[in-house]
């Protein structure tokens, strides 16, 4: 146990922990030269093509120091706010952390963010400072900006390159040095902590494992902790490029056990294993659950396909603990799931997976978040749909969710980043500098209003510089109002929405003017109204398609025509009431888009 070494990497977007995760598995001979290729550990398609990790991915490394044998446990994390779930869980599995911070770009609000994490753990923090070999790097800053944050000293910060691979010896030898091997009682009771989950179609439900105490052997008879649930390990074993199969694991080890579990249900992340024969006395602790930040209804586009949709959601869930989803029914689009997500980006990837590995093409309505809603009997409860707001005279207030957001930038883009905030009903809390062109701001700001397109924003007006990472704070009373759109006075629930009485108006208006573009032309005029309650705020009409049925009458009276127009006029009219407004598919997704 004691040349066991159990370590993640954590770090700000694109700072290159995967490129350095490959010069470490390069240079521990864990990956043969024929293996080889950029981000080795990105296995998923959309990984490599957005050049993101989505998954922690582990591996385990042999390396051979002053003729001892080491084992090191690596864990490869995402930089993304919208994946802190996967680096908050590789956490628990560890015992120290790289932290590396690009020395062309300095430390970044995610490097913050993911390094509390780490302390919040006990991890042994090892500094790195990556990507030296780049002629903009500015080692000194870069430096100063390390000390100041976790107070080491000048020489213990490692310059490393993950391109040409300068500094990853001396990364090996310090993970050696400084992080402590796991502690723990072989002796004891069994207690596996399962960080992960993956599915495979022929073997049924993988799970990825760290052992706190005790030993584990193949053929046991294992309990999962929660669930009570009794299998046998089928097969157990390490985690190198493929897995690798072992009679028996012990403590301190991270691995993978197979048991023939077939449905998603029984396999719960943060799990604890233990052995039927000698269980242990209670689960591992510290392990919170997820708390999903943004909700939107996934539904399938042919709603035949809800099924289906069911079963991909619960392989998917396996994959991905973040994501929740129960049942819901929508007027408009059928039967379908409430998802909750930790982010737009994590929702698109979801959506994207969706389709690549399921095949199935999905609707995803407007993303909105939770509101807590009172009513004047004094009531409570959750809205997550503006189609479940009560009306609005039983409404006594209504509370959002409220976070507390860093932002990390150059000190040129102040005063844009101050206006994009407020405009979003922002209050700025504090401002401070981190070095003579480093701020970081930190706002209170609406949840709601973060959720759509606020960090896409704040890249293009700081020219790609500003970092942005946040948490929710709790709930704050505001003057919310449910949006209606209404097509020939019917309300369509998949495109009304909660909205501030300060954007309602504009907000409708824009709407109303999309959908005139989208929705085709009928053989009668269709009203497309914004409404809050029974007050239209905005109109647009889509005009009728008519036949000229004055052309027969060439000449003559002006009251035959009249006749004429009369008659039609009377049937436009039965046929509007008759007649049912088609919605296409692109209008659902045009109003998500809306800037």
């Amino acid at each position: 146990m004691k040349n066991i070494r159990n370590f993640c990497i954590i770090a700000h977007i694109d700072h290159g922990k995967s490129t350095l995760a490959d010069r470490l598995l390069q240079t521990t001979g864990t990956v043969s030269d024929r293996d080889a290729q950029d981000q080795v550990l990105d296995d998923m398609d959309l990984e490599r093509e957005r050049g993101i990790t989505i998954k922690s991915h582990a591996i385990q490394m042999d390396y051979e120091y002053n003729g001892e044998k080491y084992v090191l446990n690596l864990i490869d994390t995402p930089g993304h706010v919208d994946f802190s779930y996967e680096v908050s869980r590789s956490i628990a599995a560890c015992e120290g952390a790289l932290l590396i911070v690009d020395a062309t770009q300095g430390i970044q609000a995610q490097t913050i963010s993911n390094l509390y994490l780490a302390i919040e753990h006990d991890l042994e923090i090892i500094p790195v400072m990556n990507k030296m070999d780049l002629d903009s790097a500015m080692p000194e800053e870069v430096e100063e900006q390390i000390i100041e944050l976790i107070g080491c000293k000048r020489e213990e910060i490692i310059r490393a390159s993950g391109k040409t691979g300068v500094g990853v010896d001396e990364i090996l030898s310090s993970i050696i040095e400084k992080v402590p091997a796991p502690q723990g009682d072989p002796e004891a009771p069994l207690q596996a902590l399962i960080f992960d989950s993956v599915f495979n179609s022929f073997r049924g439900i993988v799970a990825y494992f760290k052992i706190v105490n005790g030993t584990i052997s193949k053929g046991e008879q294992v309990k999962f902790f929660n669930t009570g649930k009794k299998y046998e390990a089928d097969e157990i074993g390490v985690l190198r490029l493929k897995q690798e199969p072992r009679k028996t694991l012990g403590t301190g080890d991270v691995g993978y056990i197979i048991s023939g579990i077939k449905t998603a249900q029984e396999v719960k992340v943060g799990d604890t294993i233990t052995s039927v024969a000698n269980p242990c006395e209670k689960s591992i602790e510290g392990f919170e659950e997820v708390k999903p930040m943004v909700f939107a209804g996934v539904y399938p586009v042919d709603t035949d396909d809800y099924e289906e949709l069911r079963y991909a959601m619960e392989k998917l869930q396996l994959n991905d603990a973040s994501l929740t989803y129960e049942p819901e029914a929508s007027a408009a689009l059928g039967f379908g799931f409430r998802c909750g997500f930790l982010g737009l980006l994590h929702m698109e990837i979801i959506q994207e997976r969706l389709d690549r590995e399921f095949d199935m093409s999905v609707i995803t309505t407007t993303p909105n978040v939770v509101y807590k809603v009172y009513t004047k009997k004094g009531e409570q409860f959750d809205v997550y749909n503006p189609s479940g707001l009560p009306e609005e005279k039983h409404i006594d207030y209504i509370e959002e969710p409220m976070i507390k957001a860093q932002i990390i930038t150059k000190s040129d883009y102040i005063g844009p980043i101050m206006t994009l905030c407020l405009e979003k009903r922002g209050t700025l809390r504090n401002q401070s500098y981190l070095a003579s062109d480093r701020v970081e701001l930190t706002f209170d700001l609406p949840l709601g209003e973060v959720v759509f397109d606020f960090y896409d924003k704040l890249k293009s007006i700081s020219k790609g510089y500003a970092s942005f990472d946040y948490h929710q704070t709790g709930y704050q009373q505001s003057k919310l109002i449910k949006l209606d759109i209404l097509l020939n006075g019917e309300s369509v629930d998949a495109l009304s929405c909660l909205i501030h009485v300060e954007h309602a108006q504009t907000f409708g208006r824009k709407i109303c003017e999309k959908l005139k573009e989208l929705i085709p032309r009928q053989q009668f005029d269709i009203a497309i109204q914004a409404a809050i309650g029974v007050k239209v705020v905005a109109r647009s009409t889509v005009k009728a398609v008519r036949k000229d049925v004055t052309a027969k009458c060439y000449g003559g009276d002006i009251t035959r025509k009249r006749k004429l127009l009369e008659k039609q006029k009377k049937g436009k009219k039965r046929m509007k009431q008759v007649g049912n407004v088609q919605v296409p598919q692109k209008a659902f997704v045009a109003v998500l888009k809306l800037d």
